[in-house]
């Protein structure tokens, strides 16, 4: 058998092993856990209950979770991430589309604005969920910083959670009411620009200086890294921010010293 032949065969092998079979729960069943606090949670905060409660559970469980309890969790949320954040993407584009006539490329920023990382980490806090939310106990002792960085990621899987037990609609609302009522926000304060542009023509504008970011911490696995940049102009420290990449990092630092800027320039 030729080398190029066996390759081919060992990609169908891999390809049937990922394959999700028609009779296969979507997530697996969550047992050992008391799932009485989490629809509690859902009901007072979502306004409902799971049909399937493993889904809400998996999208609260993080990856360092199922590494720490391998004989007892067996998913994480990542999968429903990468659902929920399609969902959330759709959800977002159709918003705009529908309420805004404005060029493809305004309205592709407006939409960064809306789904960053901060956006969606404040409306996870303000959710409330974080203590239900299983990671490892080295994650849970780590940074606040490394902490709310998992909160977010949790509330994309709960919006893909929350598509696979009530439907597309239902997740919809959810998002209106958590992200999409910052779209009026956003614009007044024109934060949909690209915060380091926007950050240099100030700085050099006020100070005749160019932002210098430095990397200041990067924490966890390759797969799923947090890392933690501050921004300093003149010298002078002017923003820190908290990404899953250092570009993502830098944009949050750079917001941050954006409103630094506006308050010591006496701007709203």
């Amino acid at each position: 058998m030729t080398e190029n032949k066996k390759r081919k065969q060992n990609n169908r092998h891999n390809l049937d092993n990922c394959r999700h079979q028609q009779d296969a729960p979507l997530v697996p069943l969550v047992e050992g856990v008391d799932f009485t606090p989490y629809q509690e949670w859902a009901n007072e905060q979502l306004g409902f209950t799971f049909d399937n409660p493993s889904l809400l559970v998996t999208a609260l469980t993080h990856r360092s979770y199922v590494n720490e309890h391998r004989r007892t969790a067996k998913a994480h949320n990542e999968r429903l991430e990468f659902l929920g954040d399609a969902v959330l993407e759709l959800a977002t584009t159709d918003f705009l589309f529908r309420n805004f006539d404005a060029p493809e490329g305004i309205m592709t920023s407006w939409r960064a604005a809306l789904v960053r990382t901060e956006s969606i980490r404040d409306a996870g806090e303000a959710l409330g969920y974080a203590p239900l939310v299983r990671m490892s106990k080295g994650e849970r002792s780590g940074s606040e910083q490394a902490k709310l960085h998992i909160v977010a990621n949790c509330f994309e899987a709960l919006i893909g959670a929350i598509y696979l037990d009530k439907g597309y609609a239902v997740a919809q609302q959810f998002i209106t009411k958590h992200i999409l009522v910052n779209i009026d926000d956003i614009l007044e304060a024109g934060s949909w620009r690209d915060a380091k542009s926007y950050l240099q023509e100030i700085s050099q504008r006020e100070d005749n200086e160019t932002p210098d970011y430095r990397l200041i911490d990067e924490s966890g696995p390759d797969h799923d890294k947090t890392f933690i940049v501050a921004v300093y102009v003149a010298g002078r420290k002017m923003g820190q921010g908290v990404g899953g990449s250092k570009q993502h990092a830098q944009q949050a630092a750079a917001r941050e010293a954006i409103e630094k800027y506006k308050q010591m320039l006496g701007n709203s």
